[in-house]
């Protein structure tokens, strides 16, 4: 039996739970939310990376759909937004129920790949989206959300982003206090697009398992949106996930100062970088055209996974794809019916059938049932925490 055979094997009893993936906020920008117009029951292979045939093609057992807002919304507005992409998630839920069920727990995601259908979770993207409010921040886990990224591509009030000049130099009172009362809801804290200080902070504060849900290894690719191996080490104390991501300039040396040009190049034509419409599109593959891009390749992400494997330990790593949230993806892994590719080449490495059961969907699962213990145990010795910005941080 060939390895790729091998791997839909796999997928049919152990499918994905991918940590990240962007197509509500691609809804929004392409045809604002409507469904009849952007139809992700069938084929949208010319449009998004997402569409429901292809993640069945892919071994999606579980979807955390990121309720991303872009860090340039604040206050209100932000909060408003994010609203809208949990609503839009609840719409494409109501489209699609024979393949696609709201999932709030491990049992339910369990019980999701039991009848065969994509168990759906959310993740909010940035601490901008609770507008500095812990009622917020639990109003959104009471709507669904099971994962919050602490920060987007720029620091908020509280905490430093990976991609910003360091203001907080880390965690500040009030973000200590945000990762506990994620703790108390039961809602992960996921340090992808953290500061390392942020990420240490966070570990030094947490009572339950930390994710990075999309996020590959520094020491293969020194981006700073990556993890370092001194976190990657810390991983196994505090029982988290770090999900590999597919995002070429993230996983590829090459692609860096490529991308750099390339987000460049959208600026010039006065369009956001991360921005996949398809007239964005269009500026992208002209800019291709005149500078050829670095490929990356499904090697490329089991380097990754490798080193990841190495320095966590294999209860410790996943996969976020982050599809639909950038505008390149490595060859072979060109949008979700790819997974099988990536488990084939890692077969082919010699990963074990149990090592690959790990990777795809055990670790993802144990780590959201012990962030349900944790919160249970805390919900009994403390209340909510009604502390504010101004009340800890001045």
């Amino acid at each position: 039996m060939d390895f790729l055979t091998q791997a839909r094997e796999h997928l049919g009893r152990h499918p994905v739970v991918d940590g990240h993936n962007d197509l509500p906020w691609a809804l929004r920008r392409q045809v604002r939310y409507d469904l009849d117009a952007l139809d992700v029951s069938g084929d949208c292979s010319d449009r998004l990376h997402t569409d429901v045939p292809r993640l069945r093609a892919g071994g999606v057992g579980a979807q955390f759909w990121s309720v991303y807002v872009r860090s340039d919304l604040a206050g209100d507005d932000a909060v408003s937004a994010t609203l809208e992409q949990i609503d839009a998630v609840g719409q494409l839920l109501a489209r699609c129920p024979a393949d696609l069920v709201r999932a709030l727990t491990a049992d339910d995601m369990e019980q999701a790949r039991a009848q065969g259908r994509i168990a759906s979770l959310m993740g909010a993207e940035g601490g901008h989206s609770i507008n500095n409010s812990l009622g917020t921040l639990r109003a959104l886990h009471t709507l669904g959300v099971r994962y919050m990224t602490l920060t987007h591509n720029d620091n908020n009030d509280w905490a430093d982003s990976a991609t910003d000049e360091p203001r907080a130099g880390g965690l500040t009172a009030f973000g200590r206090e945000v990762v506990r009362e994620m703790n108390r809801c039961g809602m992960l804290v996921d340090l992808s697009h953290v500061a390392a200080t942020t990420m240490h902070d966070a570990l030094d504060t947490t009572a339950a398992p930390v994710i990075f849900s999309h996020s590959s290894a520094r020491a293969v690719c020194d981006h700073p949106r990556n993890v370092p191996d001194d976190v990657l080490q810390r991983l196994a104390d505090n029982s988290g996930v770090a999900m590999a991501t597919f995002v070429p300039k993230f996983i590829l040396p090459a692609a860096v100062e490529w991308t750099e040009r390339a987000d460049e190049n959208m600026r010039a034509h006065g369009l956001h970088p991360l921005d996949t419409t398809p007239e964005a599109m269009k500026v992208h593959h002209a800019f291709e055209q005149r500078d050829p891009r670095p490929i990356a390749t499904v090697a490329t992400v089991a380097d990754h996974l490798d080193h990841m494997r190495e320095a966590a330990g294999i209860d410790h790593i996943g996969i976020g794809g982050d599809f639909d949230g950038t505008a390149f993806t490595p060859a072979g892994l060109e949008d979700v019916a790819g997974y099988p590719n990536l488990i084939a080449e890692l077969l082919r490495r010699g990963w074990s059938k149990a090592d690959l059961s790990k990777l795809t969907w055990e670790n993802a699962v144990r780590v959201m049932r012990m962030a349900e213990d944790v919160a249970r145990d805390l919900c009994e010795r403390r209340p909510p925490s009604n502390a504010t910005i101004r009340d800890l941080d001045g």
